[in-house]
């Protein structure tokens, strides 16, 4: 099974580090945020990848191109620039790398995606968010219900604390709680290939049309998603999302 991880924005919320690179490439512990994400797919045995690159794409392109270099011993022949590989610990992972157009939106990025996708369910989700999700729980759930699209819903965290108040005073604070409250899109997707159809074209955003009309259709299911879930949308997400990897405490690490 293809999962696709869209990457092709301009994640202008995060001027600061996407001025020089994409977002899916700022890095958290030393690695981008992409290489987080397959990770966790990777781990859940979904290890075939098409990244649909936009924005800066070329330095995702090169990061992979060079991803055996970087991740192992080399020995290399200045006489003739032959170069041996030795102690290598890369992952065993299929990457497609598929420039989807500069300002194309999430659901044209899919959409130009459909010729390398096979005529099978895949997965779909975005190049910066992280969850501790268990993804064939997820899948499990899609192939339960017969419908062409799940979503996972997740309940975000609140961006304030939380106060519990009886007259004037706190009976209760929580720093930064669950809201427990609703929930919202948390990327995670599993589509049948009839999902590119809903898909007009290159300024079709996946969260409007496409998700409406399968909503209103009947075919989009929720897997409700109790767990880690943080999106890095600011700098201040990254800095979160840093400190809890730093403090050996990210929930998505195996």
């Amino acid at each position: 099974m293809k999962t696709v991880i869209l990457a092709g924005g301009f994640g202008t919320r995060l001027a600061e580090e996407t001025s020089v690179r994409p977002k899916p490439m700022v890095e958290i512990g030393g690695q981008p945020i992409l290489w987080h994400i397959m990770g966790l797919y990777a781990r859940h045995g979904f290890s075939d990848f098409l990244i649909a690159c936009g924005y800066k794409g070329e330095m995702i392109k090169e990061y992979f191109r060079n991803f055996l270099y970087h991740s192992s011993d080399l020995s290399i022949s200045l006489r003739d620039g032959t170069c041996r590989v030795a102690n290598s610990n890369t992952p065993d992972w299929q990457v497609g790398l598929i420039d989807t157009g500069l300002a194309t939106l999430t659901g044209g990025r899919l959409r130009r995606l459909r010729g390398h996708l096979d005529r099978e369910a895949f997965m779909v989700t975005y190049g910066d968010g992280l969850a501790d999700i268990d993804l064939g729980a997820l899948l499990a759930f899609h192939r339960t219900h017969g419908r062409l699209a799940t979503v996972t819903a997740v309940s975000p965290i609140a961006r304030f604390g939380s106060l519990a108040l009886e007259g004037d005073r706190v009976a209760r604070f929580c720093e930064k709680p669950q809201t427990g409250e609703g929930w919202i899109n948390g990327g995670f997707f599993v589509f049948e290939p009839q999902v590119l159809e809903y898909i007009a074209g290159d300024q079709t955003a996946l969260e409007g049309e496409p998700l409406e009309r399968l909503a209103a259709e009947g075919q989009l299911m929720a897997f409700r998603h109790h767990g880690f879930w943080h999106p890095m949308d600011t700098l201040r997400d990254r800095q979160f999302i840093e400190a809890l990897w730093a403090g050996g405490h990210a929930p998505w690490k195996a």
